[in-house]
């Protein structure tokens, strides 16, 4: 099966779940009738949002390459601004502000594009977590100063650095999968996303002891354990699509999906911290950017390294 096939196939089978779904939901809301249930628009407004993501991923996906990286950089654009919008920020920060915004993301995403892997995988942590501070210090504001470049270092390293990750992975070269490197990115945020889905059915199904009740009070171990196992079974039989065997894969999904989940709970933690339920309002039914990669956050640079590490010459 070529590239192109295994995409369709992958994407019409995407489409079919989600054509069921959307049944299940015209379903559920004709049987409400004239008494509306929240749980069911939630529902509803979900299954909308995820057919407009599909439709996005899927024309980036057809530009190839470009149309990719252009998607995330301008999905993490937004990602950034609603991480930045929780914190407090002074005058004195609006230079590093706009330096974060209109330098390093558009960098960083265009080192990705040359794959110059040497200086992408560095330029975050190291050269702009040096520059930031100066940048910010020229300013002469000292209220808070460490607080504030912290928040702002975090917010590169969550919004740029890790998810950048992402479209990083067309950038590997994995010997006999030559075209393909589109469809690792689908393995990932297929695995994660499937993961985030399944916890929350297992845990509404069989849900009764809570892993941090006060960070999540929907996360529990019956759904943590029931949804990790059954997304690494579905990252197992979506080997097919990526370099790995069927071991290999199963292997992959479940440290993705721990990570994913643990990385959740981290970006949970900073909502709490603020007092907010969501990062944003940008998707009906799904809160903010944010909101739907904070899962993929951790899962992202690790996914990739070790792909890179063990895949590639």
């Amino acid at each position: 099966m070529t590239a192109g096939e295994q995409t369709l196939a992958l994407f019409l089978g995407v489409i079919a779940v989600l054509a069921a779904a959307s049944g299940v939901g015209w379903w559920l809301a004709w049987r409400a009738g004239d008494r509306p249930s929240p749980g069911v628009e939630n529902l509803n407004d979900r299954i909308k949002a995820w057919w407009v993501m599909v439709a996005l991923l899927a024309g980036a996906f057809l530009c190839g390459t470009s149309g990719v990286v252009l998607l995330f950089a301008f999905a993490l654009f937004f990602a950034l601004r609603e991480f930045l919008t929780l914190t407090e920020t002074r005058r004195g920060d609006h230079w590093a502000l706009a330096a974060m915004f209109f330098v390093v993301l558009p960098v960083q995403y265009w080192l990705i594009y040359v794959d110059w892997y040497g200086l992408y995988s560095i330029f975050v942590p190291v050269y702009v977590f040096l520059l930031l501070p100066i940048v910010a210090v020229l300013r002469a504001d000292t209220t808070r100063f460490m607080e504030r470049i912290a928040e702002m270092q975090w917010g590169l390293m969550v919004c740029v650095f890790c998810l950048s990750y992402v479209p990083a992975l067309l950038t590997l070269d994995i010997p006999g999968y030559a075209g393909r490197e589109l469809l690792l990115i689908c393995f990932l945020v297929l695995v994660v996303q499937s993961s985030d889905v399944l916890q929350y059915v297992f845990g509404k199904l069989f849900g009764r002891r809570k892993v941090a009740p006060s960070l999540s009070p929907s996360k529990t171990w019956e759904g943590l354990v029931g949804g990790v196992a059954s997304a690494s079974v579905l990252g197992g039989a979506l080997w097919w699509i990526t370099p790995f065997t069927i071991p290999q894969a199963f292997g992959m999904a479940v440290v993705i999906t721990l990570l994913g989940f643990f990385g959740g709970l981290v970006m949970s933690a900073i909502k709490r911290d603020r007092g907010v339920k969501d990062w944003g309002r940008m998707i009906e039914g799904h809160g903010g950017m944010l909101d739907r990669l904070d899962s993929v956050v951790f899962a992202a640079p690790v996914f990739f390294h070790l792909t890179r590490y063990w895949f590639t010459p």
